[in-house]
Parts: structure tokens; sequence; C-alpha cells
């Protein structure tokens, strides 16, 4: 896939760009012309809670440079106020601007209690998980968009998992359940206050995402990870990183993004609308096989990829 400059000196800012979605966001924004500041905890020198060390922020701004943009790496923990305030602060002062904000912060998985009732979740690993998807989304947004709202077009992008439809149901733990709701009522109040300003805000979630983690926890690689689909069906309409990121990129370049304000998009619809694939060609949706499942219905895997 070939992607145009559609970016080419706008200014971006992703939040949470070590692995996973927000690494992939980075490196498509920079694919289509942009500047990108990719911030995060991990760096070559310093590893966060989460403990993978093999992803660090410059090896994504080293990805956004090789990819045709501007990558600078920015080690910055989005739930202080100060490092946020320092990191827009040298936005302004080198740019003076900031067009496209995204919000990725999460990093909250090793805190996941699956299948436990609220009251026998550890409150201090709930609050955990809290602080990391839903605080530090407010911390910056709070922080950046006075910056981002000085000229109009800006767009901010939440990041989460699920779309404000499919999130209708029970997401297995309280925790989470706030945590990824949240920056969807998020991208909904945002996108009302910033309209009035010439802005937008949208929320965006990728399906069932190959990240690292994930290919780890399946002990596959992205190479081999077909062999995985006998152990859990739905792996079978799993994406890569660069699905999500492609869609982000896209509709950051779109002159008509504002249709979406508010909205919450998944992937797969992002896919459909702007004419990308997935790395491998195909345009996985397991957000619209699992409703058409919860419908009642018995799709074909084949029919969502």
């Amino acid at each position: 896939m070939t992607t145009q400059k559609t970016l080419a000196g706008k200014i971006a800012l992703v939040a949470g760009a070590t692995r996973g979605a927000g690494r992939a966001i980075a490196e498509q924004l920079g694919a289509a012309g942009a500047t990108v500041y990719v911030t995060g905890r991990t760096t070559r020198t310093q590893v966060s809670e989460v403990g993978r060390a093999g992803e660090t922020i410059e090896q994504t701004a080293d990805l956004v440079s090789s990819a045709g943009g501007t990558g600078i790496a920015v080690q910055t923990d989005h739930l202080e106020a100060d490092q946020v305030r320092a990191l827009t602060e040298r936005i302004d002062r080198d740019h003076g601007r900031l067009d496209i904000l995204v919000n990725d912060v999460w990093g909250g998985n090793f805190l996941l209690d699956f299948n436990t009732r609220m009251w026998d979740v550890d409150l201090d690993r709930g609050l955990r998980m809290l602080d990391l998807g839903t605080r530090s989304h407010i911390i910056t947004s709070s922080i950046a968009l006075p910056l981002l709202v000085r000229e109009p077009g800006g767009l901010v992008v939440e990041v989460t998992d699920g779309t404000a439809e499919t999130n209708k149901g029970f997401r297995e733990n309280f925790f989470y359940d706030l945590a990824k709701n949240t920056p969807i009522r998020m991208a909904f109040i945002l996108g009302e206050e910033l309209k009035s300003v010439g802005c937008s805000a949208v929320a965006v979630t990728p399906g069932f995402l190959r990240s690292e983690e994930m290919l780890d926890i399946f002990g596959l690689t992205e190479e081999t990870w077909r062999d995985g689909i006998d152990k859990q069906e739905h792996w079978a309409l799993s994406e890569s990183p660069l699905y999500l990121g492609r869609g982000v990129a896209a509709l950051a370049g779109d002159p008509e993004r504002a249709r979406w304000n508010g909205m919450s998009l998944d992937s797969g619809r992002l896919a459909r609308e702007y004419g990308f694939t997935d790395a491998d060609g195909s345009r996985p949706d397991v957000w619209g096989y699992m409703l058409a499942e919860q419908a009642g219905g018995t799709p074909s895997i084949d029919d969502y990829r």
C-alpha cells in the first residue's frame, strides 16, 4: 500500500507509542508525512512496570522516520502533569502547533483479573488500571488541548477496546470495563466541545489485536500467527497493529473527518470506509462477527476477513 503524504507539515503526538497499536499509529502517521512525537515510559535505559524491555520509544521514533516522517521520542509518564506540560511546551516551542493528539496510553493488561467480581479484585490493582487507561488520557487532553485548538482542524483520537455498540455488554472486569468505556465517552464529550473551535474527536478501536504481547502469550510470531487459530476461534479474525495504524492515518488525512466527530469507530469500519487492508491484504472484522453471533446468527469466519 502506497501512502500519500496527506499529513506533510502536520504535528502529531502519540501518547503511549511504545508498542502495539500506538507504535503502528505513529509509524503510519509518519508514512503520511507527519512529524510525530512518540511518548511512553520504556526507553533503551529504563523499563516501565509493564516489564517489556524489548520495545522502546526510540525504536518507534526510528520506525516513524524510516516510514517517511520525523519521529521524536520523548520519555513521558502521562500520569505526571509536569512531564506532560514539559512535553507540550516543547512541541509549542519547536512547532507552535499540534494538529493530532492520539491518546493511546494503557499498559494495564498485567493488572487484569477476568471473571473476578469487583469486590474480589484488589482495589489498588483496579485503581491503577483506571489511572493508566483513563486518568492519563484526561491529564494529557487537559494540558495538550490548548495547543491543539490554536488552529482549526485539530483531531483528538481516543484509542480504546471496543466501540460504543460492542461495549454495551459486560466486559468481564469492573475496572477494565470503566477503563475502556471512558475513552469512548471522552471522545463524545470532547467532540461536543471541540466542534465550536473547528476541531473534532473520535474514539477508535482495533479488533483482536496481534500485539507483541498477545503474540508472546500465544507463543507465536507475526509470521506464524495462523498456528494459533485452533486455540481460539476468534484468532482467525485477528489483525496486526498496522491495520488500525492505517485507519488512523487515513482518518487524520481525510479533509471531511469532522463527520466522525464524537463517534467510536473500529478498524474494520475504517478499512471499509477508506479502502485499505491489513498487511496480508485482508479486512478482518471481528467486532462485526461477534455482533452477528450475539444476535443469534451463525456467521462464517470467511465472511468477516
